[in-house]
């Protein structure tokens, strides 16, 4: 039986002794990798991720200088289309480009390494980048949950939602909404039963950034 997959590692690199000797570095880590020559032939496999692989922590080891798309066009094409959010970007890179590289970094990427590598640092860069595209699907998977939560809602729970989440008292929303404030008071708990809070503070947290 062959161990579960937990992450998504993608190594983009024309030469193929790097690509064999970066997939043994990732090995000696139990860290499972996929492996493509070129940018052309790895932009196809993105479009095929089923959900279950979109909520697995993934990054990419990505080449600067390729035939055909470049490294740079990859990423830029990525970050065009908010990849980078959930798989953060490793360039390798050669001497002669860590200039790039660095650039690139303050544009987005995660980070760079100088080929060849053979140690270990390779390795805990790209532990970093998973650890990082987890927080980044945890955080869509809490704002997709809270998504749910409010479609659950009635209209009018809503409408009471937006003036509680406003700090107003409960005598100015019934005067907002044409409602009693006894009906205020019973659209308050319930959105507060369905939303699972205890306090407008609690609930305003919860709905910020969704």
């Amino acid at each position: 039986m062959q161990p579960s997959i937990d992450a998504l590692i993608f190594l983009v690199d024309d030469d193929a002794s790097v690509r064999e000797a970066m997939a043994w570095l990732l090995r000696s880590r139990r860290l499972p990798s996929e492996h493509y020559e070129s940018a052309d032939a790895f932009w196809p496999r993105l479009s095929t991720l089923t959900p279950a692989e979109r909520d697995l922590p993934r990054c990419l080891l990505l080449d600067v200088r390729m035939p055909g798309t470049s490294g740079l066009e990859l990423f830029d094409r990525l970050s065009a289309q908010a990849w980078l959010v959930e798989m953060p970007v490793i360039f390798l890179t050669g001497h002669a480009d860590v200039s790039t590289a660095v650039d690139l970094v303050k544009r987005g990427a995660f980070d760079f390494c100088e080929k060849p590598s053979s140690d270990n640092a390779l390795v805990d860069r790209v532990e970093r980048a998973l650890a990082q595209s987890r927080a980044a699907i945890a955080a869509r998977q809490a704002r997709a949950h809270v998504t749910d939560l409010v479609a659950e809602l009635s209209e009018r729970e809503r409408d009471v939602m937006r003036c509680v989440v406003e700090g107003l008292p409960n005598k100015l929303i019934a005067e907002q909404l044409n409602i009693s404030v006894r009906t205020v008071e019973v659209h308050r708990a319930k959105v507060f039963d369905k939303m699972s809070v205890k306090s407008a503070v609690e609930l305003a947290n919860l709905l910020r950034g969704v």
